[in-house]
């Protein structure tokens, strides 16, 4: 296995969100940072050179490796705001349902603009994804 390329590093996030060209997105991400520091508690990182990450947890492969991954971030994307709800959605249908416009990968959340959504049901979201996470990872 390969090792990977997303990893968490010291480059500024603050510069790299200041870097993003689209004005609302950026605006955008600095909402969700907001928001994702206060549900962690935690100051961002980046990962790699494109994913805002708080907090970390050990991910164990069948395979017995390990890799430090985050709780929880997101990366301003071409398209879409990436959120990364770590623990998946199978809990969140109805919180889903409140959320406002969005469609979800397997542990990724994509949003258009923060004014599509509804921030207290995304911060519901955040903090039982970490919540999970972290009594997960104990």
């Amino acid at each position: 296995m390969s090792e990977l390329k997303t990893t968490k590093n010291d480059a500024s996030v603050e510069a790299f969100l200041n870097s993003v060209e689209d004005e609302t997105k950026r605006e955008d991400s600095f909402k969700i940072l907001k928001l994702m520091k206060k549900v962690t508690k935690e100051e961002p990182t980046m990962w790699g050179s494109s994913i805002v990450g708080f907090g970390s947890y050990t991910y164990r492969y069948s395979s017995g490796k390990e890799n430090e991954w985050f709780l929880t971030g997101f990366s301003p994307r071409k398209r879409n705001l990436t959120l990364y709800i770590m623990d998946g959605f199978e809990s969140y249908d109805s919180l889903l349902g409140e959320l406002g416009k969005h469609t979800t990968g397997k542990s990724c959340l994509y949003i258009k603009q923060v004014e599509d959504i509804d921030m207290k049901v995304l911060e519901k979201i955040v903090r039982d994804s970490v919540d999970h996470m972290e009594k997960s990872s104990l």
